[in-house]
């Protein structure tokens, strides 16, 4: 009895340890602040990297890039609303900040439920509407792809 146990705690120790880094990045809390500039890719699908088994830190609820009107400056150090109605009306379900980059992004949970309207403030407290509901956080899986780039000035 003795002789197979030293195995099977080795073998189940080595199976913990292959899957704590997913494990490690699934607890880890990443959101984007006003300010921060340690994002990168701007107008990439942020969850191509950050999802289960991605090779960024963090798996992403809900990632994006905003731009200027421009729609080639990166529009920094805003915030992401998202409503339960659209034109900011319902309750306000979450608020995520846009940091330096013009990135935001975040790792906690969010229930798409229902669909969310987002809306984005700029620093000068200009807002911008999405009219129609996201079940998904995935804001370049369209924007910039099969949508218009998320601008506002």
């Amino acid at each position: 009895m003795k002789i197979l146990f030293w195995p099977i705690l080795i073998i189940s120790g080595s199976m913990l340890s292959s899957c704590s880094h997913y494990e490690m990045q699934k607890k880890e809390t990443k959101i984007s602040k006003i300010g921060d500039d340690e994002s990168h890719n701007n107008g990439r699908n942020c969850m191509d990297c950050h999802k289960t088994g991605g090779e960024g830190e963090g798996w992403f609820q809900v990632a994006g890039s905003v731009y200027k009107s421009d729609k080639l400056s990166h529009n920094p150090d805003g915030k992401i609303y998202l409503y339960s109605d659209p034109d900011g009306k319902g309750t306000l379900k979450y608020t995520i900040e846009v940091d330096g980059e013009g990135n935001f992004y975040t790792t906690k949970s969010i229930n798409f439920e229902g669909g969310l309207y987002p809306v984005h403030e700029n620093t000068n407290g200009v807002k911008k509407f999405m009219q129609s509901p996201i079940l998904s956080g995935q804001c370049q899986s369209c924007h910039n792809v099969s949508t218009d780039r998320i601008w506002n000035d």
